[in-house]
C-alpha cells in the first residue's frame, strides 16, 4: 500500500543552518528507504508565502494567495512511501527529522484505475 506522509512544522521554527541539517539528514532517509524499496517520492515545500489557493464556487475560480486555511503548523514537505501496513508507514514516519520538531501525518493512499503510470 501507498502512504502520504504529510510533514507539518511551524515554518518559522527553524534557521537556515537547521533547514538546510534537515534536507541532508531527510536525502539520507530517502536514500535509505530506496535501498529497501519502499521510497515513491519526497520534497520539502517552499513556505505558504508562496502558496495559491484555488476554489470553484458556482462555476467561477476564486483565487487567493496564501494556504487554505491559518494553523499554528503550516505543510512544510511529503514523503510518498510504499509500506506493507500501518505499522511499516509509523516506523518511517519517526525517522523523518521533523517529526522531532512537527507533526508527521500518515495517509493511506487511495489507487485509482486509469491514472497515469510514472
Amino acid at each position: 500500500m501507498k502512504y502520504m506522509l504529510l510533514i507539518y512544522l511551524d515554518e518559522l521554527a527553524l534557521s537556515e543552518t537547521e533547514r538546510e541539517a534537515c534536507y541532508m539528514e531527510s536525502t539520507k532517509l530517502a536514500q535509505q528507504i530506496k535501498s529497501s524499496g519502499q521510497y515513491l517520492a519526497a520534497n520539502p515545500l517552499y513556505p505558504t508565502a508562496a502558496a495559491t489557493s484555488v476554489r470553484v464556487r458556482e462555476g467561477k475560480r476564486l483565487i487567493t494567495d496564501g494556504p487554505f486555511a491559518e494553523t499554528r503548523e503550516q505543510l512544510g514537505g511529503y514523503f510518498l512511501i510504499e509500506g506493507r501496513d500501518l505499522d511499516e508507514a509509523i516506523g518511517i514516519a519517526a525517522r523523518i527529522p521533523m517529526a522531532r520538531k512537527g507533526t508527521v501525518e500518515i495517509r493511506p493512499v487511495i489507487e485509482i484505475a486509469g491514472l497515469p503510470a510514472d
